[in-house]
């Protein structure tokens, strides 16, 4: 089979894998959709490969995609019948840990005790190629309402926003300020417009911030026309700021923005991976009783719930997707992401 590789310094190459075969406990999926997600970015530009990011040098090339969805095709043994069985439509959860630590046991395998062993699409072969093995306790049953795109993005990005949301305990009269409408925003944006929350969508791009406002946002400000956001925000909230704020952005601004753009007793969770921020503690945290949360993906288990709630609330998740790419067009494909101009792309690989 074909795969897609990040040897890194903005290259891809497309290589020959032999198609694998599950061993005990693993299962083999064909991949229906692969999402592209802003974290590949960080390894497709990266000079020396994942180990240069802090990940384990790999023996070899590595697949990429760890967004990955699609059909189980193999079964290895020991994988109970109730667990994965040929023809289930399935999202893969794309980290692998120990399996018996109070983390994995309740589905958070990133979280592992021991470390995390594998992280799909990164240190182990993803889903940018037909086939993809993995263990049979990775995988989330994909809803037969759902698309596999749907599944894809629920994968990472979707779910991600889906865990953030809930670490934020977010309630449907709340005002939510989100920093950021690439996928992870976006997502956060259509989920809390569903929740009945009152979103504020952020981003520098006036083709994201449209985007948003069809995804539902209320209000949309971009801080590249705005002399002070955090005042904007207040105006907006009757003086007071929002009850909530959530940066998908990994802008060290935008963060410090969003902790100051929540009210007294309001809460800010921080998504986006990398780079820092620095705050007035006594006064922006302290002083004021906020609450300053950090989110990273979410379990298993809230993987299944995102996905019933798209599912049961019919909504079009895959309407972020607005580039989609066969497994050959995976270097233009990646060329364009690296603008970070358009929105989310999925490569279809079967």
């Amino acid at each position: 089979m074909l795969g897609v590789v990040f040897p890194g310094d903005r290259k891809l190459e497309i290589l020959e894998f032999p198609d694998p075969t599950p061993g005990p406990g693993e299962v083999v999926l064909e991949i229906k959709a692969s999402g592209m997600c802003g974290s590949d970015l960080k390894f497709y530009r990266a000079v020396g490969g994942p180990a240069s990011l802090g990940f384990k040098a790999s023996a070899g090339p590595v697949v990429a995609g760890h967004e990955p969805c699609g059909v189980v095709v193999a079964v290895g043994p020991g994988v109970a019948p109730n667990q994965a069985w040929l023809g289930m439509r399935a999202m893969q959860h794309h980290y692998r840990g120990c399996g018996v630590c109070p983390h994995c046991a309740t589905g958070w395998m990133q979280m592992c005790v021991d470390g995390v062993a594998e992280v799909y699409g990164i240190t182990g072969n993803g889903g940018h190629a037909r086939y993809m093995k993995c263990p049979a306790r990775t995988l989330v049953e994909l809803p037969e309402a759902l698309s596999f795109e749907t599944g894809a993005a629920i994968s990472c990005g979707t779910g991600t926003a889906w865990g953030a949301l809930h670490r934020l305990q977010l309630q449907g009269n709340h005002t939510l300020a989100i920093f950021g409408q690439g996928p992870v925003g976006l997502s956060a944006t259509q989920l809390a417009a569903t929740m009945g929350a009152r979103v504020i969508a952020l981003d520098t791009s006036e083709e994201r911030l449209a985007r948003a406002r069809d995804f539902g946002a209320a209000e949309v400000i971009n801080p590249a026309n705005c002399e002070d956001v955090v005042k904007a925000i207040r105006d907006l909230t009757h003086g007071r700021g929002a009850d909530l704020s959530l940066d998908a952005s990994s802008s060290p601004l935008a963060r410090a923005q969003a902790v100051r753009c929540v009210r007294t007793w309001g809460k800010a969770c921080f998504v986006g991976e990398g780079d820092t921020v620095t705050l007035d503690v006594s006064n922006d945290l302290l002083r004021r009783q906020v609450t300053l949360i950090g989110s990273w993906t979410f379990s298993t288990v809230g993987q299944a719930e995102c996905a019933r709630y798209v599912a049961d609330r019919s909504i079009a998740v895959d309407r972020l997707f607005t580039h989609r790419w066969r497994l050959e067009q995976a270097e233009e494909a990646y060329r364009l992401f690296d603008a970070q101009s358009s929105g989310k792309g999925v490569i279809l690989p079967s």
